[in-house]
């Protein structure tokens, strides 16, 4: 099963690689994958919520969403699978970025995406297609750079999901339960 599992992102990283590089597309996916590094665009999005009075709850529950999925995709999930990046296993990948240190499985840029991405959806329901949208390129210029395989950012983005629909799930019930106590 894994074996198949492995031809499967490798022929769609070499996809990628044969039909869809360029100079311009390069250019885009190493900016896309720089805004994902630390979660640095979601941190930012976060703050200005947060700034914000009347979008402050959203905010910290976009930053709780951040923590979670860090937490649990890079510090827990990548330790226990120990994949190997695409680059360290297929010679002919050639890196437009630095190589991370970190395992594969899961994609944290992935994960942290659509953890923030979900609830940021929830609450701003007009932006959704521009949301998830910033999330989803994010998540594919892992693949495209050759730093995930396809299923590391498949389980990533599932797994943010996952993760902001527990946040989601805690700070509603902080929200009821702060109310039957008064």
């Amino acid at each position: 099963m894994m074996y198949l599992l492995q031809k499967f992102d490798i022929s769609i990283l070499l996809f990628i690689k044969y039909n869809m590089h360029g100079i311009i597309m390069d250019k885009v996916m190493v900016i896309s994958s720089y805004l994902g590094n630390a979660g640095i665009i979601w941190i930012i999005i976060a703050s200005i919520l947060i700034s914000n009075e009347k979008y402050r709850k959203v905010g910290f529950m976009a930053l709780a969403a951040l923590i979670l999925s860090a937490i649990l995709g890079d510090e827990i999930l990548k330790n226990i699978f120990k994949r190997l990046r695409p680059s360290d296993t297929i010679s002919t990948m050639n890196l437009l970025i630095e190589r991370p240190l970190s395992y594969s499985f899961p994609s944290g840029h992935s994960m942290s995406s659509f953890a923030v991405a979900g609830v940021l959806a929830k609450y701003f329901k007009k932006y959704v297609i521009e949301i998830i949208s910033l999330a989803s390129l994010i998540a594919f210029s892992r693949v495209y750079l050759y730093v995930h395989y396809p299923t590391d950012v498949l389980v990533g983005a599932i797994l943010g999901l996952v993760c902001s629909a527990l946040v989601i799930y805690i700070f509603d019930n902080i929200k009821h339960s702060s109310k039957d106590s008064i």
